[in-house]
């Protein structure tokens, strides 16, 4: 029992010392262990305190600049403000200094108008005055007018009234006269530099024929194959053209009269085709009569075509054209009507390039303006009638019917292209050489215009002058003002426009002249 607590203390102390060798030796390990931990916490606490300290650093960097940064925004967002201020205050003071400069502008004109209302007040008293300075003297005048002798009231009136209009007469010529001058000046160079330029562009040949035309023969012995048997060929050639034929003492030639040219140049060439042939018999002669007819309804058409490609028009009728070829074997005057018609066609279009209008209409209106001559012959009626029917049958347009129409002054010209074709119209018949006339019908329309200007009052001469396209008048200086000069010429004017027939334009020019005559002794 005892030897078992022996065992059993012994165990325990063993025990024991065990325990305590192993916490001894446990306690160093512990100790060891626990300074290697501290001296790890203090490293850790180094590096931490370092880490720290240069992130502060990075951190006080970074935070001066954007510090930096804000600041330079700050200083270029106010420098751009301050320039939009100093923008502002200059337009500011720009509105201001206008604004001063309309004041004063204003102030100005507020003088101006009220100088002008005192101005006009002060005219209106006077017009006041006037007008009761008019009335007193009209009374006056109507006092001493009553007063004369053997003159009733109504007689006096209407003297009065005979002054005041000779008066009114008078300021109006005075005024036309003004207003003349005034459009004259402005108007008269750019119309003669529109039709000059015109007549400029403009070149044209110009033949002449009369109502007869001659062939010559190879000899006097043809004459009689002409006439042949019992004058059978003579009556068959004048039956087939129906142009007359005279054989006469003419040598080597014949004459062929007629007043259709159409049909004179058929029977001209016929005739000379005979005469080249040989062969002179009716059946003959109505053969080539009737090959020659055929050629010229070719040529008719040859010459319309030629004289719409001339003048660049298309679009026209095919009866149209033929009837512009008949034109070439018609004439006015001596004037060839399809040359005229081409020659206004060519000038209407010019002036109206130049005054920027319907060129087209124009140059179709000139063109077809005496259209109606080709058949007036044939059918009855005024050859400006006939056109107008013409031109509405074959679909022209009332635009060129209407220039067409107005050429002859029949009807008012409502448009500026009836006016160019008028104009146009008398530029080609008036210029020198294009027509011609019958000297007596010359002289006796010289002399109606000298008798015409004669029968005015206050006359003294007048002279035909420049072909009759002039008429120049002198009056009594004594018996005629300034004044009624003009009116004169107007009226006398007037007169001949009513009473006579002419082509192109008549100037009436009245001439007044006052002469002072002394003599030195």
């Amino acid at each position: 029992m005892i030897s078992s607590l022996w065992i059993s203390a012994g165990i325990v102390l063993l025990a024991a010392a065990v325990l305590g060798f192993g916490w001894a030796r446990n306690r160093k390990v512990g100790e060891r262990r626990i300074a290697e931990a501290e001296r790890e916490v203090a490293r850790l606490k180094e590096d931490a305190r370092r880490d720290v300290e240069s992130k502060l650093r990075e951190a006080e960097l970074a935070a001066k600049e954007k510090l930096l940064q804000a600041r330079s925004e700050f200083e270029s967002a106010s420098r751009e403000r301050r320039g939009e201020l100093e923008t502002l205050e200059r337009r500011l003071t720009q509105k201001e200094d206008g604004l001063d400069k309309r004041l004063g502008q204003l102030d100005q004109r507020d003088k101006e108008v009220g100088s002008r209302d005192r101005a006009v007040a002060i005219r209106e008293k006077e017009v006041g005055t006037q007008e009761g300075e008019l009335a007193r003297l009209i009374a006056d005048q109507r006092s001493r007018l009553e007063q004369i002798a053997g003159l009733t009231a109504q007689q006096a009136k209407d003297e009065l009234s005979r002054g005041l209009e000779d008066e009114a007469r008078m300021d109006a010529a005075h005024l036309v006269k003004r207003i003349e001058d005034e459009a004259r000046e402005q108007a008269n160079r750019k119309a003669q530099w529109v039709m000059g330029l015109a007549v400029q562009r403009l070149a044209s040949d110009f033949i002449s024929e009369t109502t007869v035309s001659v062939v010559e023969l190879p000899s006097d012995e043809m004459k009689g194959r002409i006439i042949g048997r019992e004058g059978r060929n003579i009556r068959a050639l004048e039956m087939a053209t129906g142009v007359d034929l005279i054989v006469d003492d003419t040598p080597e030639a014949v004459i062929l009269s007629g007043f259709d040219p159409y049909r004179r140049e058929i029977a001209r060439v016929a005739l000379e085709r005979l005469i080249a042939d040989g062969r002179i018999h009716p059946a003959r002669i109505e053969e080539i009569v009737e090959k020659v007819k055929a050629e010229f309804e070719v040529r008719i058409q040859q010459e319309g075509d030629a004289a719409l490609l001339e003048l660049k028009i298309p679009g026209m009728h095919p009866e149209l054209v033929k009837l512009l070829g008949r034109l070439r074997f018609r004439y006015s005057y001596g004037q060839n009507v399809l040359q005229h018609s081409k020659e206004v066609a060519f000038l209407a279009a010019t002036m109206a390039a130049e005054l920027k209008v319907n060129v087209n209409v124009a140059k179709r209106a000139g063109l077809l303006h005496d259209v109606g001559k080709a058949i007036d012959r044939e059918v009855d009626g005024t050859h400006l009638e006939l056109g107008i029917e013409l031109l509405r049958k074959y679909g022209e347009s009332e635009e060129v019917v209407h220039a067409m129409a107005c050429h002859h002054g029949d009807y008012d010209p409502t448009t500026v292209e009836a006016v160019l074709v008028t104009a146009a119209d008398a530029l080609s018949a008036a210029r020198p050489g294009a027509r011609r006339e019958v000297l007596e019908t010359y002289v006796k329309r010289l002399e109606k215009l000298e008798e015409i200007a004669n029968s005015f009052k206050g006359v003294q001469k007048s002279f035909a002058i420049q072909a009759g396209r002039e008429v120049r008048i002198i009056v009594d200086s004594g018996k005629i003002g300034d004044e009624q000069a003009i009116w004169l010429s107007k009226d006398i004017a007037k007169r001949i426009e009513s009473e006579l027939t002419y082509p192109g334009e008549i100037r009436v020019t009245v001439i007044r002249e006052t002469r002072a005559v002394e003599y030195a002794r």
